[in-house]
């Protein structure tokens, strides 16, 4: 990978990095409101709870690109976690914190692959908890 590729790919993370922290400010949707209504009750609790489901994702979002951050610092950006075998340059286009290969992050989302990504597959499953 050439050091203009490197400096794209640090501006696109960066970029995403400012566009996530802005998204954490916007708390004030999981603030615990009481009401006299039981149905307005239900409904600002769901409310809340999609609110808390929205920044869970946000937060794991934000550690993945600080992660491809600190990769890009140590040399190792581009390079899949699983297989050491470099990340195709489309795919880093697409999504600039991808940690994995597309065929090693298949294999992830089915469910195997080594212990590396078993932070990720914890999040999906409970995001999927948090979404139901």
């Amino acid at each position: 990978m050439t050091q203009s590729q490197k400096n794209m790919y640090r501006r696109l993370l960066d970029a995403k990095e400012a566009e996530l922290a802005a998204g954490f400010r916007r708390r004030d949707e999981i603030a615990v409101e009481q009401t006299a209504d039981a149905i307005d009750g239900m409904m600002l609790a769901q409310q809340r709870d999609f609110a808390v489901g929205q920044l869970d994702r946000l937060a794991v979002l934000h550690r993945e690109v600080r992660d491809a951050l600190n990769r890009l610092a140590a040399g190792t950006y581009g390079i899949c976690l699983e297989c050491d075998e470099e990340i195709n340059a489309s795919r880093l286009a697409a999504v600039p914190w991808a940690a994995y290969c597309r065929t090693c992050q298949e294999a992830i989302d089915r469910g195997e692959g080594s212990d590396l990504a078993e932070p990720q597959r914890r999040w999906r499953s409970s995001s999927v908890v948090l979404a139901a």
